[in-house]
């Protein structure tokens, strides 16, 4: 008796349920519906994709816009991601029609168990009404205008088409829009790489990103996880079998929680403020998609060269302290974890340069603590750069003790090391000589730190690698590699510098007297330079550099110029020492290969010339052979000699250092590769005894050409018509016979030097010896170039 009455309560309170849903549609369809917005933002979907920046082998380098998102067709998704997210959110989407009327009535019913609201009935068609159309503020009516704008895109569109907004709409975290976008973001692949276990977390995001982010808080996240798995088996998604590998499954997150997939910030901002200059804000929401000619091998290789370069910078110098004291005091593990941690949420990471703090230091070892309970031992050479501090009688700003704040980096053998962060920056920028395609740039030590790009936006005087393209002015002039000239002392009056009387000095402070331009550039010799231009005139040289792609008007019209006192980029020394790698073209370095739209409808290609294929001859092709025979005795045996490390003959570059050691360069090349190092500060002040361009930038280039170039053979040079090769005495220049001893050089076929008994002489404006060379003798000839044979 009883149990019937309770089943006749049960269903008059049904009716009435029913009867009042009914009155409240009616009025809701009366009063509301002819407000409702258009569909047409539905229809006529135009998500706001940010533009993206990747490099030429499809590497994402950097992503601009308020919303990380990438749109995916219904088709293209994977069926577990689909079933996941039915799980999670709405298992009856292909049963209802936009409002789930079963579902209303459970949650109602788990509410009301539960005694308060712990389930939601919103479906997916009324999640995506409220994303597109409408506020979250949680009134009547907005539930209301929800609900019918669900019936009325139900009656629009298909269940496909829904789903596929929701999929590419919806907010999952980390400014990650869509499940694409999201998929990226988390775990750095593509949807269709994600397994079950993947899927489940990805699909547990919507219900609140903010608290199941597993970046946040991985715990709750993998809570998440496992009621949507859970789900999926009870609704047959998936098997027992398949159910509990997913919930043993690893979850790999992606270890940077930058959108990328290629570290060159750099080489982004310079694409994203061309891009700006074009086409304005337009470029944040318009899902541009630019294709730069960054490889990804060579800007991983830039980019480590360019962090060891300042490292080791650091290394020979002194340790400048910790950043800062957290006072440790005896208690228990879990507060003293959490006082760390909130002392290193303040502390930036920059360039992998992890803050840590010392639970205890020794001069054999430093034990750190890393944010989130990760515990580092640092020994042996991990402690070089802070070997000094760590005595006893280290100054007290440099002590290193417990609570002091360092910096810790790890290497690629996994061992960890103390750094400190870098005052001193460092540029790198490398091309194909043949087409001027930029493959790697790197403008600084770390972009978030200094956006500053040293690559293309420093000034900076080049120092002796300006040398070489003074001395090929003098080789179209008819000096020769085998022209003697004097390294002796010279001064410069004031008409000839535009301000004082100049007493130049060669960087090691020695003359050696008459030697042949060839070992001249080899041993960089100052005096020798500024005989050149002094022989072939100022305005001459001004007018030839441009033939490069210097501009008269940043290197004056004066004899330093001989000895790098202009202004020059490391992205305009990429694009003139092409010329010298190629045969002589003049080609345009050039970042942007091609742009698209949101469709993939191309909007530009890049167009290059390329070395004899539509560039510009500027140089004779003899010229640059010559040149090149030259500079790769640098790179052997001159001021460059540790390139010989590579173990390569096709290589060859110029060392540069200027005045007070205020920076240092290194440039250099082989046929498919040209690169361009420079160290230094922002500030310019020196960088300290011995760091010259060889000991200073050269490092950073032997670096990203080893890794670059590994696997690739020697390339040779080939002699081009026109070039002739003679014996000559390499004391006077001159020629001699076959059965006379002597050094072979390369000549344009019309500047043969005369024959030593014709009585003329290759001594350059017939100077006499000055100063006899060390050891007596007077030919100024290196030790290092008797063996030499061109």
């Amino acid at each position: 008796m009883f149990l019937n009455k309770w089943w006749q309560y049960l269903i008059l309170a049904t009716v009435v349920a029913v009867l009042a849903v009914a009155s409240l549609i009616g009025l809701a369809a009366v009063l509301i519906y002819p407000d409702l917005p258009s569909l047409e933002s539905l229809t006529d979907y135009r998500p706001k994709v940010p533009l993206r920046v990747y490099s030429e082998d499809g590497y994402l380098i950097g992503e601009f816009g308020e919303e990380r998102r990438a749109v995916v067709k219904i088709e293209d998704v994977p069926l577990h991601m689909k079933q996941a997210i039915l799980a999670a959110e709405d298992e009856r989407f292909y049963q209802h029609g936009g409002v789930d009327t079963l579902g209303v009535l459970r949650a109602a019913f788990a509410n009301l168990s539960a005694g308060g609201a712990k389930e939601g009935a919103s479906t997916i068609t009324m999640q995506v009404a409220r994303n597109f159309f409408l506020s979250s503020e949680k009134t009547l009516k907005r539930k209301i205008s929800e609900a019918l704008l669900a019936i009325k895109i139900e009656h629009s569109l298909s269940k496909d088409r829904i789903l596929e907004l929701y999929i590419n709409q919806i907010y999952l975290g980390q400014r990650a829009y869509g499940f694409a976008a999201a998929s990226q973001v988390y775990y750095g692949k593509p949807l269709d790489k994600l397994n079950a276990a993947e899927f489940a977390m990805l699909a547990g995001l919507p219900k609140a990103p903010s608290r199941y982010n597993p970046f946040a808080n991985l715990k709750r996240a993998e809570a998440r996880q496992n009621y949507v798995l859970k789900r999926m088996r009870e609704l047959k998604f998936l098997s027992e079998s398949e159910y509990q590998a997913s919930l043993k499954q690893e979850l790999h997150f992606k270890a940077s929680r930058q959108s990328r997939d290629l570290a060159a910030d750099y080489v982004a901002e310079i694409v994203r403020q061309e891009l700006y200059s074009r086409y304005q804000e337009s470029i944040y929401s318009s899902g541009m998609k630019v294709v730069t000619t960054i490889l990804k091998k060579n800007q991983l290789a830039a980019n480590e060269a360019v962090l060891r370069g300042v490292l080791d910078y650091d290394k020979r110098h002194n340790y400048r302290g910790p950043e800062g004291l957290v006072h440790l005091a005896h208690g228990d593990q879990g507060s003293l974890e959490a006082l760390m941690d909130d002392a290193l949420d303040d502390v930036q990471e920059f360039g992998g340069l992890v803050p840590a703090v010392v639970l205890d230091a020794s001069p054999k070892r430093i034990k750190a603590y890393r944010q989130n309970g990760h515990i580092e031992e640092i020994t042996g050479d991990g402690l070089q750069l802070v070997a000094r501090t760590l005595a006893e009688k280290a100054a007290d700003k440099q002590k290193i003790k417990r609570g002091s704040i360092i910096r810790l980096y790890q290497a690629n053998d996994g061992k960890w090391s103390v750094v400190q962060l870098p005052q001193v920056e460092a540029a790198l920028v490398a091309a194909d000589p043949q087409s001027g395609a930029i493959r790697a740039l790197v403008g600084g030590f770390d972009f978030t730190r200094n956006k500053f790009n040293h690559a293309t936006q420093a000034w900076r005087q080049p120092g002796s690698s300006f040398k070489p393209f003074i001395y090929s002015a003098a080789l179209e002039k008819g000096l020769t590699a085998a022209t003697v000239i004097n390294d002796a002392p010279i001064v410069i009056s004031a008409a000839e510098t535009g301000s004082s009387e100049w007493t130049p000095q060669n960087f090691d402070g020695k003359f050696e007297g008459p030697m042949r331009m060839r070992t001249a550039l080899t041993k960089s010799k100052n005096m020798v330079s500024i005989r050149i231009l002094q022989n072939i005139g100022v305005p001459y040289a001004q007018d030839y550099i441009q033939r490069f792609g210097f501009s008269a008007k940043d290197h004056p019209p004066y004899l330093a110029m001989a000895l790098g006192a202009g202004s020059v980029t490391p992205w305009q020394m990429v694009g003139a020492y092409s010329v010298f790698a190629n045969g002589g073209y003049r080609v345009q370095p050039y970042l942007i290969a091609k742009i698209t739209d949101a469709q993939g409808k191309l909007i530009e290609q890049a167009k290059p010339v390329s070395a004899g294929a539509g560039a510009e001859h500027v140089v004779d092709p003899r010229n640059t052979f010559i040149m090149t025979s030259i500079l790769r005795d640098v790179a052997r045996i001159g001021t460059a000699a540790k390139a010989r490390e590579l173990g390569r003959y096709d290589l060859a570059g110029k060392t540069g250092t200027t005045n007070n050691l205020v920076d240092a360069w290194f440039a250099g090349y082989n046929p498919t590769q040209v690169a361009v190092a420079w160290i230094g500060f922002d500030q310019p002040r020196t960088l300290g005894n011995q760091e010259t361009g060889g000991h200073a930038a050269l490092p950073m280039w032997i670096s990203y050409m080893g890794k670059v170039l590994q696997g690739v053979p020697d390339e040779p040079y080939p002699v081009p018509p026109g070039v002739v090769q003679a014996k000559v005495n390499p004391l006077t220049g001159l020629r001699v016979d076959e059965n006379e001893s002597g050094l072979y050089e390369y000549f344009y076929q019309e500047f043969l030097p005369p024959l030593a008994h014709s009585g003329e002489s290759n001594i350059l404006d017939g100077e006499e010896p000055a100063i006899p060379p060390p050891g007596g003798g007077g030919g100024g000839v290196s030790p290092m170039l008797q063996d030499q044979l061109f």
